[in-house]
């Protein structure tokens, strides 16, 4: 059974548009994906400051991977499914969009 948003808020036109339910979930994707972009940013940032042990630099390339990875689907679920823009704007290295691969 449905409910309608009028027959929550009398008051409220049928045809009104409002919906507070999908307003709330489009509020929750943005800013999931701003923590995912922070999330990004910071590995990137760790990243482009090492400079040790070729060992420590592959964790790095796996965490930055797996933030740009979690990042990109989250970006798919808000509808955006181009991803050239972001990885020039975050100047993703190469070396972490290799291993984006299947998962």
């Amino acid at each position: 059974m449905s409910t309608r948003m009028s027959s929550m808020w009398p008051g409220l036109p049928a045809d009104s548009g409002l919906d507070l339910l999908g307003h709330e979930i489009l509020a929750e994707k943005a800013a999931a994906l701003g923590r995912s972009g922070a999330k990004v940013e910071a590995t990137l940032a760790r990243l482009r400051e090492h400079q040790g042990d070729t060992d420590e630099r592959q964790a790095l390339l796996k965490s930055a991977a797996d933030a740009v990875h979690a990042y990109f689907i989250q970006r798919e679920l808000c509808g955006l499914k181009r991803h050239d823009s972001v990885i020039r704007d975050y100047a993703i290295p190469k070396a972490v969009l290799v291993r984006l691969g299947a998962r």
